[in-house]
C-alpha cells in the first residue's frame, strides 16, 4: 500500500513539473508575442476633384487592428476606418493625425499638414474669431454688460471663459450677415472642469440687437441649464451633445430678412465654480 502511494505522488509531481515547465517563456522568443511591433501609421491625403474641402485619407498599411483619426477640427481623436472621407468646410491649416492601433494596445501616430485654401460657400463657418487663438480673434467679440458686477468673460489659452457668482451674468456677442429664408445651425465646444451650480448658459441668434446694461432673451438656440439636468458634473464637448434646456433650443435659426443678425452668448448663476469655457464657435448654413 505504501509503495502504491509513493508511485502516485511521483506521477503527480511529474505531471505538475511538466505543466510548470510548459509555462516558462521560450528563451528564443524576444519581447511579448502578444504585443504588436513595427506598426505603420503613415497615410496618404487624396484631394477630391469636385471640391477643395473634401479629401480621402488612406492608410498606407492595414496590418493592424484599427485606425483612429484627429482632423484638428476641435472634435479630438475618434475611431474610424482605414480609408476615411472627410469634409473640412473652413479654410485653414490642419494638422491631420492618424493612429494605428495594434495588438496589446500599442498605438503609433503619424501626422501631415493639410492646407484648405477656401471655405465652402454653403457650409463655411460665418463666425469670426470663434477659436479665440489670437488678439485678432478676440477683437471680433464685444462684451455685453448685463449685471453691474459679479460676472466676467476672460480670454486666454485659446478659449473664452465665463465666471460668475451671486446670480450675476454677462454676455459676449458679434454681428453676422445672414440670408433670409436660409437655415443656420449654431454649435460650440463647452467645457467645465468642475461642473457648475444653479447656472444658465445660453446661446442666441436673432435679428434683435443687444443693448448694453440690459438682459438678452431673443432667439435662444442652445443652452446648458442645471435645472434641466446638465452642467452639474464636469463636461466637455459640443453643446449640441452636452447641453439641455427645453424645446425652445432647436440649434437653428431661419431669418425672415437678410442682413445683420446677432450671435449672443451669455451665462450666469449662483456659482459657476471654476467657470465654463468655450471654443470653436460655429454658425453654418445647412
Amino acid at each position: 500500500m505504501t509503495k502504491n502511494i509513493n508511485n502516485i505522488w511521483k506521477i503527480v509531481i511529474l505531471f505538475f513539473g511538466i505543466i510548470i515547465s510548459s509555462c516558462q517563456p521560450d528563451d528564443n522568443i524576444e519581447g511579448n508575442p502578444l504585443t504588436a511591433s513595427n506598426l505603420d501609421a503613415t497615410f496618404t491625403i487624396i484631394p477630391n476633384t469636385t471640391s477643395p474641402n473634401k479629401f480621402t485619407l488612406r492608410a498606407n498599411n492595414t496590418s493592424y487592428i484599427k485606425s483612429a483619426w484627429n482632423l484638428d477640427d476641435g472634435a479630438g481623436m475618434s475611431a474610424g476606418p482605414m480609408v476615411k472621407e472627410i469634409f473640412l468646410p473652413d479654410a485653414g491649416t490642419y494638422n491631420i493625425k492618424h493612429y494605428a492601433i495594434g495588438a496589446g494596445g500599442v498605438i503609433v501616430e503619424s501626422s501631415q499638414v493639410l492646407n484648405v485654401t477656401a471655405s465652402d460657400p454653403n457650409s463655411g463657418n460665418l463666425v469670426l474669431g470663434g477659436k479665440f487663438e489670437t488678439a485678432s480673434d478676440i477683437s471680433k467679440w464685444t462684451i455685453l454688460q448685463i449685471s453691474a458686477s459679479g460676472a466676467q468673460w476672460t480670454f486666454a489659452n485659446g478659449k473664452a471663459k465665463i465666471n460668475a457668482s451671486g446670480w450675476q451674468q454677462q454676455g459676449i456677442y458679434q454681428e453676422i450677415n445672414l440670408v433670409a429664408g436660409r437655415t443656420y445651425k449654431v454649435d460650440l465646444i463647452a467645457s467645465s472642469t468642475t461642473g457648475v451650480s444653479n447656472t444658465w448658459f445660453e446661446v442666441f441668434l436673432s435679428n434683435t440687437a443687444p443693448v448694453q446694461n440690459n438682459d438678452y432673451s431673443t432667439g435662444k438656440v442652445r443652452e446648458i441649464n442645471t435645472w434641466a439636468g446638465c452642467g452639474s458634473s464636469p463636461f466637455s464637448g459640443w453643446i449640441s451633445s452636452v447641453g439641455c434646456g427645453g424645446e425652445n433650443t432647436p440649434g437653428t435659426f431661419t431669418p425672415s430678412v437678410s442682413g445683420t443678425a446677432y450671435l449672443v452668448i451669455k451665462s450666469g448663476g449662483e456659482d459657476l465654480q471654476d467657470g465654463i469655457s468655450i471654443d470653436n464657435v460655429e454658425v453654418r448654413g445647412i
